[in-house]
């Protein structure tokens, strides 16, 4: 295929040798597949600032470190060279994560390096030996479906221990390799301890990820994993190998209702945006 504009400059300094094909592209970036010497990976090219909006990001950019106190004061008004400084950041977010969690022992895409704004990364194949599918697209077993659970889980753990949380963990961003599920897409990754809505976001991960082995094992619906884990996490208690229960008993202090309220207005958006998918799917 022709060589996209953003992968030229790592053809001519020698980090790749060849665009095979065009992986995925989405809101933020488009995602190919690409020769590196004898191995095949994925090269992540993010989109340019002006096609993206960074009124969606503020929630997830709290609690985040910026260089200097003037990049910070450019980011905050919104300058050009405060957007440039925003973009920037927004990409080296995922970079830095992928190395730290990759570190933890998190189940995330091997990261190679980031190349003149283009992240070289490993590509995760299924059982085919092909691209690895969505979660959202594989069937599984009901036995299947809690091993995923247990193994999603004790990842989400090691990512708060690591003190990040995902953010935007759901069906669209887990693969499924031949040696079980893959995390990936991390640029929007939160300060659990920076962040006034981690405990929201940490239950929203959560929340996706058994709603959807749900179908296949029912009996996760009900349990507790995200009030447990955060509770765990808040004493100092949580390490990267605790064994969860899923099991919870609320206390009696007051409901965060603002918490509450914007775990709710993200769970509306998500099933709007599954809808729109689903038609968009039929449509086509």
């Amino acid at each position: 295929m022709k060589t996209p504009k953003g992968l030229e400059p790592l053809i001519e300094d020698g980090v790749i040798s060849e665009v095979i094909r065009s992986l995925k592209s989405g809101k933020e970036a488009a995602v190919y597949v690409v020769q590196c010497g004898p191995d095949l990976r994925c090269a992540k090219v993010y989109k340019d600032m002006g096609q993206r909006s960074f009124q969606a990001r503020a929630q997830y950019q709290e609690g985040r470190k910026v260089r200097g106190s003037r990049q910070a004061r450019a980011m905050r008004r919104s300058t050009n060279y405060g957007r440039k400084e925003q973009e920037t950041a927004w990409k080296n977010t995922e970079v830095d994560a992928l190395y730290q969690l990759a570190a933890a022992g998190v189940r995330v895409p091997a990261p190679y390096g980031f190349f003149n704004g283009v992240l070289v990364m490993e590509l995760v194949t299924g059982v085919d030996g092909d691209s690895a599918p969505n979660l959202g697209d594989v069937e599984l077993s009901a036995e299947q479906a809690r091993d995923y659970h247990r193994f999603l889980l004790s990842q989400i753990v090691r990512m708060l221990c690591a003190g990040l949380i995902h953010g935007d963990l759901s069906e669209y961003n887990i693969l499924v390799a031949a040696d079980g599920p893959v995390i990936i897409d991390l640029p929007q990754v939160v300060s659990a301890s920076g962040n006034n809505n981690a405990q929201a976001m940490l239950a929203r991960d959560v929340n996706n990820v058994t709603a959807t082995l749900g179908r296949f094992a029912p009996e996760l619906l009900t349990t507790r994993y995200a009030e447990e884990m955060w509770a765990l996490y808040e004493q100092g208690l949580l390490r990267p190998d605790s064994v969860l229960s899923g099991e919870f008993v609320s206390s009696d202090i007051e409901a965060d209702v603002a918490t509450t309220l914007l775990a709710i207005e993200d769970a509306r958006d998500e099933a709007l945006r599954r809808q729109r998918g689903r038609e968009a799917a039929e449509a086509g």
